[in-house]
């Protein structure tokens, strides 16, 4: 699809070139997002968003994909939203009720509620909704897996029945997660070949109007919105800009009004908080645990030899992980289990210690001895196309490995080509990869579970892990009600994971926003820049 230029984006380029660091002591972030101020919200205006990848689609009923979500959020709507502390709060469902036996939930949804092609919002598109993500959602998959019925006896009255107790579905009903479309387009289509999905129809605050793949995406408000008088912008630009250094400068100097999920270089952060212009918000990143990882494919003729994978992780330093990459913003992660989900974090995990002598015993041992040009064998690392802190990663994992006597190449793509090759065609030895661990821990299913290794699903089993014990507790944990119970189960999770390495687990990254000033209520939930955008306005 192409346009011409929307309204809303300056008339300058945006330009490359380094943006120059100044010394700072690193201090607190920057203060919380301004808020409405007395005379209350001002209505106009057209928000720029900078985005470092064209998002590989722009719903997210089919992906997990941080870029669409960042889109589909204000086109399509979920049930509930989450608050900072993560308790749910109404959305397009007014009301809830859960069994006794946790096994029935209940939601009374929003009346008057229109989908932007002016057909009624029911409880049928919410049945309907909830199937696809149960068959075709990277997390749905593992959130409705003891989906047994969805009963819908009224319009506005919607039934989710389960064959066990799920403590944690509560939590998975955010527009982002669990997508609400209309049925009338979708059903007996094949959800990834529909038409729509180009031109998506929702019910939310912003209608889509135009997408120039690696350039723009635009978003005109919906005068018919259900939530009167709100959305107070125009509309919404979202500009693919990849290279961090520009979106610094566009920031900077005014030409664009924010940038999520840590949009400049680290390198710049602390010269940042200095700008009177500019804010720094780290709330709004709740509802991910962010955290990174490298895959192995344990397909891979080496990789799937633990001898080599503990070698791995013996001949990396995590702390220079932290140091170099992200420059100490953010902590250690020694498992999937980070601060989100800080009460089911083991702390009795095998850590594999820095030790490169370690790593050469274990590499002999295995029968992979150096050759006369001192290399073992090699490997490719695909590290993700996203910030700066990647590349740098990916360039030391490089040179540790290199010690050891394993060569890396380090190959260099765009998003799409990323995800398509991990998660589809396999065509990788290990990567460098940024994943959440969202709201629960049930969602370790998505990562470790062997049900959920299905190529052409991202962000799921990218490892290909099978491990029975680990299948058992992951369905177990997912249903259990004791909390007490359930946080052991989770630690037996950790503890197997850190020593059969389907992965090798690196830093918790703090994770921020960076906006002008002007925009007010940005960051008003735990979705942050996902969420839908409707309280949002600019004062000029």
């Amino acid at each position: 699809m192409t346009g011409s230029r929307p309204s809303g984006i300056g008339r300058r380029p945006f330009i490359g070139g380094a943006v120059a660091a100044a010394a700072f002591s690193k201090g607190a972030f920057g203060a919380p997002t301004a808020f409405a101020q007395a005379e209350g919200p001002q209505r106009g205006g057209t928000l720029k968003i900078l985005l470092r990848q064209d998002p590989p689609a722009v719903i997210s009923a089919g992906n997990a994909s941080g870029p669409s979500k960042l889109i589909s959020g204000k086109i399509i709507e979920g049930l509930l939203t989450y608050d900072f502390a993560l308790n749910p709060q109404p959305h397009l469902a007014t009301a809830w009720q859960i069994s006794p036996d946790k096994r029935e939930f209940t939601f009374t949804l929003r009346q008057g509620v229109k989908w932007h092609d002016g057909r009624d919002f029911t409880s049928e598109d919410v049945a309907f909704s909830i199937r696809l993500a149960a068959e075709i959602h990277p997390t749905g998959r593992g959130n409705f897996r003891n989906l047994t019925e969805i009963r819908t006896p009224a319009p506005h009255t919607v039934t989710v029945v389960l064959s066990q107790a799920s403590p944690a579905l509560l939590t998975a009903f955010s527009g982002t997660e669990t997508a609400i479309v209309p049925k009338h387009l979708y059903d007996g289509t094949d959800y990834f070949n529909n038409p729509i999905n180009a031109r998506p129809i929702g019910t939310g605050p912003f209608l889509f109007k135009e997408w120039v793949h690696g350039s723009f995406i635009r978003l005109e408000r919906n005068p018919a919105y259900w939530d009167q008088p709100k959305p107070y912008l125009d509309g919404i630009v979202v500009r693919i800009v990849p290279d961090m250094a520009a979106i610094a400068i566009a920031l900077e100097t005014g030409e664009a009004d924010i940038g999520y999920n840590t949009p400049i270089p680290l390198a710049d952060l602390e010269r940042f908080k200095t700008f009177p212009q500019i804010g720094i918000e780290t709330r709004g990143y709740e509802a991910a645990g962010d955290w990174t990882t490298l895959i192995f494919n344990l397909d891979n003729q080496y990789l799937k030899q633990l001898p080599v994978r503990q070698a791995i992780a013996h001949a990396i330093d995590r702390d220079a992980v932290l140091q170099l990459g992200w420059r100490g913003y953010g902590t250690i992660a020694t498992s999937p289990i980070t601060k989100s989900l800080g009460r089911y974090a083991a702390r009795d995990v095998p850590v594999y210690r820095f030790d490169p002598a370690a790593a050469e015993r274990l590499l002999d041992e295995a029968g992979l001895p150096r050759t006369g040009n001192g290399v073992r064998f090699g490997l490719t690392l695909d590290p993700l196309p996203s910030t700066e802190s990647f590349r740098n990663v990916a360039a030391y994992i490089r040179q540790a490995l290199g010690k050891v006597g394993i060569a890396v190449t380090v190959r260099a793509q765009e998003f799409g080509t990323y995800v398509k090759r991990v998660y589809t065609d396999r065509d990788f030895d290990f990567a460098y990869a940024w994943l959440i661990n969202g709201t629960d821990p049930s969602r370790l299913q998505t990562y470790y579970s062997s049900k959920s290794f299905k190529p052409g699903v991202p962000f799921s089993n990218g490892a290909h892990y099978q491990n029975d014990e680990v299948d058992r507790l992951l369905d177990a944990g997912a249903l259990e009600v004791d909390d007490a119970k359930r946080i052991e189960i989770y630690a037996e999770v950790q503890r197997i994971l850190a020593r059969e390495l389907p992965g090798l687990d690196l830093v918790a990254q703090q994770v921020f926003t960076v906006y002008n000033k002007r925009v007010h209520d940005h960051t008003i939930n735990a979705d942050g820049l996902q969420s839908t955008l409707a309280s949002a306005f600019i004062r000029a």
